[in-house]
């Protein structure tokens, strides 16, 4: 079946979708021994595609893994300062899988990782508006904060926000433990809503996304999703 050449090659888990536009563009991608082009389509059943020269193989399985993200890791495959990355974490996995999405250096929690595409795309696509829940410990400015960040519609540069539910999950003197469900990505957003409410954000974990919890699994390590928990993410509606 025939297919965009940046999807085969995602899908085989040479790379993401959007380094295989920059190979396509750089003539690095070949399709029966022709230099490929952007939105060129070709089927893996017939085709013989290429990446600088070597062959790229059809049946590498679909991998889909959740990893409890320590802080400190980078959420990219190398990094050019020699931090520690969550590549280095799932190494073990067997094939080169891709994070869904991001979490900041100083952040934990529930992270995707997978070869699969499309299932990226489900999962982080705008319009999908997957909720994303995370567990927040703050100080500062602690009374009514809970209604201060569920009344926000913007970040401090106007960009546009869903307002976030808010709940008060524990209090001690100084600081307050939140749970805080977003339904947008945007870079560090709950840090930045919460710095807009007063607070400074002490821990920040991620234990949800959409249908996916992060439950019991030890910091650092990782699991594969079980295929109910796949079928969760193409069946509900974020």
């Amino acid at each position: 079946m025939e297919a965009r050449l940046q999807k085969i090659l995602s899908a085989a888990g040479v790379c993401s979708r959007r380094e295989a536009e920059a190979y396509l563009l750089a003539g690095r991608v070949t399709v029966n021994g022709s230099a490929a082009v952007l939105g060129q389509k070709a089927d893996t059943d017939w085709d013989e595609i290429a990446l600088d020269g070597q062959p790229v193989a059809s049946s590498v399985p679909k991998l889909y893994l959740m990893l409890n993200k320590p802080k400190g890791y980078v959420t990219t495959l190398s990094d050019e300062r020699g931090r520690p990355t969550v590549a280095d974490l799932a190494a073990g996995c067997g094939v080169r899988v891709y994070p869904v999405g991001r979490l900041d250096l100083n952040s934990e929690g529930l992270l995707l990782l997978t070869n699969d595409g499309d299932f990226a795309q489900r999962l982080s696509h705008p319009s999908h508006q997957m909720e994303k829940e995370y567990r927040v410990t703050v100080s500062g400015q602690l009374e009514g904060c809970p209604e201060r960040l569920g009344a926000l519609t913007a970040l401090e540069d106007g960009s546009p926000i869903v307002p976030a539910q808010v709940r008060t999950l524990e209090q001690k003197p100084g600081q307050w433990l939140l749970s805080i469900t977003i339904r947008q990505g945007l870079n560090r957003q709950v840090r930045r809503m919460c710095a807009l409410a007063g607070m400074r954000v002490r821990r920040l974990e991620r234990v949800r996304e959409g249908p996916l919890e992060l439950g019991t699994l030890p910091r650092g390590k990782w699991r594969r999703l079980s295929e109910h928990e796949i079928e969760a993410v193409y069946r509900n509606q974020f």
